[in-house]
């Protein structure tokens, strides 16, 4: 087995300090050793970053190396390391299972070579299901207290004034939506995102938009 082991520090004074990585390195290389593993070619990574999302230059690295086989491992000092979001942490966790490595973090049970592993990755994934639907909830319930208050969703208008108009003016003339749209495409008019041909229910999202 051949790991990688992966060490964050969120700022620069930690990163400078030398605290931060060094004991990190420690844990993960007795841990590694204790194992009878070995440190993949591509020993640490290390970046200065923040951990609430799994974007980051170094960890995207990792993850490469271990799908393309050139580690077996991936071995972090805490969970938090990886992701500060259990919805992140939960989709690497996947990942390893579905691509076949180990993922280790030493300050919590989650060893995926091992049924208390197994147990514990089920576990996160149930509670970042439930994350991801509470979040979901949250939305849905602020875009409802948002139209409630009249405020408008979705992207801003970006049609000229001359095509709004245009529009208002064609469908007080007693116009029917489906003539004014093929007027407008006629007309070559873009839609207001750009696009290149307009439907009658594009026209009807533009008349309710007009105050």
């Amino acid at each position: 087995m051949s790991a990688i082991a992966y060490l964050r520090v969120s700022t620069g004074r930690q990163a400078s300090s030398g605290a931060g990585i060094e004991a990190q390195r420690r844990a993960i290389l007795a841990e590694v050793v204790r194992r009878g593993w070995e440190v993949a070619d591509v020993e640490f990574i290390t970046e200065t970053a923040s951990g609430k999302n799994a974007k980051r230059p170094g960890l995207e690295a990792a993850r490469k190396a271990l799908a393309s086989g050139e580690a077996s491992a991936l071995v972090v000092h805490r969970m938090d390391r990886l992701s500060r979001s259990l919805l992140d942490f939960a989709s690497i966790m996947a990942e390893a299972q579905k691509q076949g490595w180990a993922l280790v973090a030493l300050d919590c049970p989650v060893d995926l070579g091992t049924p208390m592993g197994n147990a514990m990755a089920s576990i996160i994934a149930t509670f970042a299901q439930w994350e991801r639907e509470v979040i979901g909830q949250r939305t849905r319930e602020g875009l409802a207290s948002k139209r409630a208050a009249g405020v408008k969703l979705g992207r801003p208008r970006t049609l000229p004034p001359k095509v709004l108009d245009r529009i208002a003016g064609e469908r007080a003339a007693g116009h029917s939506l489906r003539a004014i749209c093929e007027a407008l495409n006629a007309d070559e008019v873009p839609t207001a995102h750009g696009g290149v041909k307009w439907h009658p229910s594009t026209v009807r999202a533009v008349l309710t938009s007009l105050p």
